[in-house]
Parts: C-alpha cells; sequence; structure tokens
C-alpha cells in the first residue's frame, strides 16, 4: 500500500520515483532507525509531554536529513554503487538521476531542514551545523578508513542533542550517555548491514566494520549491543526512569540475541535481515519510555 502510494506521485511528474528511489522512501528503515533515538530524547526532555510543535520538526527533521543523506551517499558511491549486487540498479548508476541532480536534491533538503531548525532556538542551530557536517562527511569515509560506521553513528546520534536542545534549551551531561549508547548500536547495526556487502566491497576495495571486524563480527557487534544497552541503563538512572523503561531494554536484548542466533551462517541475507530487525529494539525503547511518563510517572 505504502509503495503503491508512492508511486501514484509519478502522475504529478513522470520522474518522481527516481527521486523517491534516491531519497530512498520507498526503504523507510533508516528512517524508522534515526526516528526512534530521536524521540527517545524528545520523550525524555519533555518529561514526557514534548512540544506537539517540537515533535512535528523532530518528525519532519528525520524524514529530510535521511533523505538528504541518502541523496549524497549515493552521489559519493557513484563510483562504486554499479559494482556491488545490492545497489547495482540505483538511480545515478543506471543514469535515471545526475549526479548533479543529486547534489541539487541533497542541498534542497538541507535548506528545507535548516527552515525546520528556525523554528527552535541559537544553540540548536548551532548543533545543526555540527549534524550536517556529519552527514555529509560519513558517505565519502569509507574511502579511507575501515570506520564509516562510527561515522554514521556520530551522525544519526546528533538528533538526541538537537532533541534536548530544542526541547530544554540545554543539553545535560548524562544526554552524552544516551548518544554513545545510540552511537555504539548505530555501529552494530551498519556492521550487518555492511555484512551483507562484503564480498562485493573486498573485491573493489570498499572499508567497512564488517571487512576490518572479519570472522569475529558477530560477537563484536553483540559486544556493542551490550554496551549500549548498560549505557540506556546509566542514562535511565540519571532521568529516573522506571520499570517499564528496563523492561524495554530487556525487549531489546531479546532482539540482539535472535539477530545474534539469526547470523550464524552469516550470509548476506540473515545479515540484512539483523540489520532491519534493529527497528524493533529501538520501537520497544521508545514504548518503555512513553510507558513510564504515561504509568508511572
Amino acid at each position: 500500500m505504502y509503495i503503491k502510494l508512492l508511486k501514484s506521485f509519478n502522475r504529478l511528474h513522470p520522474r518522481a520515483w527516481d527521486f523517491i528511489q534516491l531519497m530512498r522512501l520507498d526503504r523507510p528503515i533508516g528512517i524508522y532507525l534515526l526516528l526512534w533515538p530521536t524521540l527517545w530524547a524528545l520523550w525524555i526532555a519533555g518529561d514526557g509531554t514534548p512540544s506537539v510543535k517540537n515533535v512535528v520538526i523532530f518528525v519532519l527533521g528525520v524524514i529530510l536529513m535521511r533523505s538528504a543523506g541518502c541523496a549524497i551517499n549515493d552521489f559519493a558511491d557513484r563510483g562504486i554503487d554499479g559494482d556491488i549486487a545490492r545497489t547495482k540498479n540505483r538511480p545515478i548508476v543506471t543514469g535515471r538521476v545526475s549526479a548533479k541532480e543529486a547534489l541539487i536534491t541533497f542541498a534542497i533538503l538541507i535548506a528545507i531542514s535548516f527552515c525546520l531548525v528556525l523554528f527552535t532556538n541559537s544553540q540548536t542551530l548551532y548543533w545543526a551545523f555540527l549534524a550536517v557536517g556529519l552527514a555529509a562527511l560519513y558517505p565519502f569515509t569509507k574511502r579511507y578508513t575501515y570506520y564509516p560506521q562510527v561515522a554514521l553513528g556520530a551522525a544519526y546520534s546528533c538528533s538526541i542533542l538537537l532533541a534536548f536542545s530544542a526541547e530544554t534549551g540545554s543539553v545535560p551531561a548524562a544526554v552524552w550517555l544516551i548518544y554513545s549508547a545510540n552511537l555504539l548500536w548505530t555501529i552494530a547495526y551498519d556492521t550487518y548491514y555492511a555484512m551483507s556487502d562484503r564480498e562485493d566491497d573486498l573485491k573493489i576495495g570498499v572499508k567497512s566494520t564488517a571487512v576490518l571486524f572479519g570472522t569475529a563480527d558477530r560477537t563484536i557487534i553483540l559486544s556493542l549491543q551490550s554496551a549500549a544497552v548498560l549505557l540506556l541503563l546509566l542514562a535511565g538512572n540519571s532521568f529516573a526512569l522506571g520499570g517499564y523503561f528496563y523492561l524495554s531494554l530487556l525487549a531489546a536484548v531479546a532482539c540482539f540475541a535472535w539477530e545474534f542466533i539469526h547470523t550464524r551462517q552469516r550470509d548476506a541475507q540473515s545479515s540484512l535481515e539483523a540489520f532491519l530487525h534493529n527497528h524493533w529494539a529501538g520501537f520497544t525503547i521508545f514504548l518503555g519510555i512513553v510507558a513510564h511518563y504515561a504509568f508511572a510517572a
């Protein structure tokens, strides 16, 4: 139903679907993985009742920034996507969208996101510049370092800082526990994602944590996820979150255990499925935070 709705935009413009695919709106998993930690931060910062204005700003901002990230990522990867089975049909590779059009799309999406931030406060604007810089840098890191997943985690986690800043006008020290937890979690799930491309990446020389970790990949991923849960436990204590939150962390641990077991063959399909499954961990934690403020506060 969702895909049919997106394809209906072709009635407005014959190339609409090409740009929808460029922005990866047909594959919203990246939106979910960015959205849940953003909402964690908004709900905690707002003591369970964040302003409607900020909720609207950040939900729209998540969609716009993830779309912008996909556009600049495809621009950066235009020379290698054709050599990877999963990405060989992307719009720039097939010529349906030009590199120049991808850059223009990125600029437009960033401009709209900037306009949204103007409805918050000056401190949030400063954090936004950091977020944009990291988002633009991430796609190019895989050429020079085995840690592009770290750059992605740093960029994705900036939404947590922005959310606290917008809602409270400050970024308390304990917020960095959530930031660090999300950074580690992002490295973990994006390593699963990179594992699905590892064979092709090794052939063309693309770097990633999946390549770096080698046969220790699943063990390191589980360790990163465990460390993320530990940091969230500390954050929960700092923000006086209660039983519902801790139950949600337990559910997230169950998600991570399933992913570890599911990828025991370490094949591309199971790795991709494990990556997608992380959405449920993030969603569950959000539900735990909402439940804490709704029923236990």
